[in-house]
C-alpha cells in the first residue's frame, strides 16, 4: 500500500517527518463519515453527524471522508506497511455534513464549520464546494477570525466552471491539483482565487472496511494541504493562522508563468521548505525567501462521482483580517518566482 502512495515520495515525506508529524494539532474534516480503520486507530476523535443521513445508499457507503482522514493522519501498521498520512500524529475531528453518496446541504456544512470552530479545531479541511449562503459565509469568516486555518477544494472540472465556495472566500486556502508529472491535473479548475496546488491524481488512502481506495480530484489535494498546515502548526504552535498560510504560499515551488497564476496559484507546496525556510512575517517580506533545496515533486479525480449541491470533490476511488489583506495585496504584487520544476 505504502509504495502506491506516490505523493509521499513526491513531497519527501520521510525528511518532512523528521521535522514534524503534526503532534498536538486537531484537524476537523467536514465531509462524509469517517470509518474505523487500523491505519487511523487512535487518531480519530469523537465527532458529530450533522447530516440528515437516513439509510445507507444501496450503492454502499461513501469512503470519501475516510480517504481524506487517511491522507491527513493515517499512521500505517508498522514499518512501511499500510497508508501513511501527511501528519500521522495529528488528530482528526470528524464532522459529517454529507450523507453517503447523496447531496449534502449548504446549511449542514455551515453547521459543521460552526461546530468545528466551537470545538477548538486548529485546521478545518473542506473537500467540497457549496452555495455561498449567508450562514455559511458567516461560519467560515468566524472560523478565520478564531485563528483557524481553513483549507478548501477549488473544484473539479467539468462540473465546476471556476473556483467554488468556500475556497473562493478571502482568507481560505484555495487548493488546486497536479498530476504525477507535476502539471495541472486535468480535473483541477483554475481561477484568481487559487493559492497553492498539491498532488491530486491517483491518490491512495484509507477506505471503509479496513480497505484502501484511490481518488483523483482536488479533494485529495485539499486534505494533503490540510495535513501540511497541521505540520506547520505543530512545529510553530504560536504562529497565527494567516502566517501558516503565508508559509505555504511563500515557500511553494513556482509553476507555470513566473509568479502567481490562475492555474497553480503560488505553486506546488514544498513541505520541507514550509517547515524550515526563513520566511519573514507578513508585512516584512524580503525580495526572496531562503529555502533549503527540496526534493518534493509535483496530481485528484475520483474513480466514483459525487452528488452536487454540497458537492464532495474527487470521491472514491484555510485567518483573520491580516490574512485577508495579505491575499489581496500579494495578488496585486506577486512574490519573486521560486525554482520551477
Amino acid at each position: 500500500m505504502r509504495s502506491e502512495q506516490w505523493h509521499l515520495r513526491y513531497l519527501d515525506i520521510a525528511k518532512v517527518h523528521r521535522i514534524s508529524q503534526g503532534a498536538g494539532v486537531i484537524v476537523a474534516i467536514a465531509d462524509t463519515r469517517v470509518f474505523d480503520h487500523p491505519d487511523l486507530r487512535g487518531n480519530v476523535l469523537p465527532g458529530i453527524d450533522i447530516s440528515a443521513s437516513g439509510p445507507v445508499s444501496q450503492q454502499g457507503p461513501s469512503s470519501h471522508g475516510t480517504l481524506m482522514a487517511g491522507l491527513i493522519a493515517a499512521h500505517g501498521q508498522g514499518e512501511g506497511s499500510g497508508a501513511l498520512g501527511i501528519a500521522p500524529r495529528a488528530k482528526v475531528l470528524p464532522v459529517r455534513v454529507q450523507p453517503d453518496l447523496e447531496q449534502g446541504s449548504t446549511e449542514d456544512l455551515a453547521a459543521g464549520v460552526e461546530w468545528a470552530t466551537a470545538n477548538h479545531a486548529d485546521v478545518i479541511s473542506i473537500s467540497s464546494v457549496a452555495g455561498a449562503s449567508v450562514r455559511l459565509q458567516q461560519a467560515v469568516r468566524a472560523a478565520l477570525a478564531a485563528n483557524i486555518v481553513v483549507v478548501a477544494a477549488a473544484g473539479n472540472r467539468p462540473e465546476d466552471p471556476g473556483v467554488g465556495y468556500p475556497a473562493s472566500e478571502q482568507g481560505v486556502i484555495a487548493v488546486g491539483g497536479t498530476d504525477k508529472t507535476g502539471l495541472l491535473a486535468s480535473v483541477s479548475v483554475a481561477g484568481p482565487e487559487i493559492d497553492v496546488v498539491a498532488p491530486a491524481a491517483d491518490i491512495y488512502s484509507t477506505s471503509y472496511g479496513g480497505k484502501y481506495a484511490k481518488g483523483t480530484g482536488t479533494s485529495s489535494a485539499t486534505a494533503i494541504v490540510a495535513g501540511a498546515a497541521a505540520l506547520i502548526r505543530s512545529k510553530y504552535p504560536d504562529l497565527p493562522a494567516q502566517e501558516v498560510a503565508h508559509r505555504l504560499t511563500a515557500t511553494a515551488i513556482d509553476k507555470g508563468p513566473p509568479g502567481r497564476d490562475d492555474e497553480y496559484g503560488y505553486g506546488v507546496i514544498d513541505l520541507v521548505a514550509a517547515l524550515t525556510a526563513d520566511v519573514p512575517p507578513l508585512g516584512f517580506e524580503s525580495p526572496s525567501v531562503t529555502a533549503p533545496t527540496s526534493t518534493a515533486a509535483d496530481g485528484n479525480r475520483n474513480d466514483n462521482s459525487t452528488a452536487r449541491g454540497l458537492a464532495t470533490l474527487g470521491v472514491l476511488l484555510a485567518a483573520g483580517g491580516g490574512y485577508l489583506v495579505w491575499r489581496r495585496r500579494r495578488r496585486a504584487g506577486d512574490p519573486p518566482p521560486r525554482i520551477s520544476r
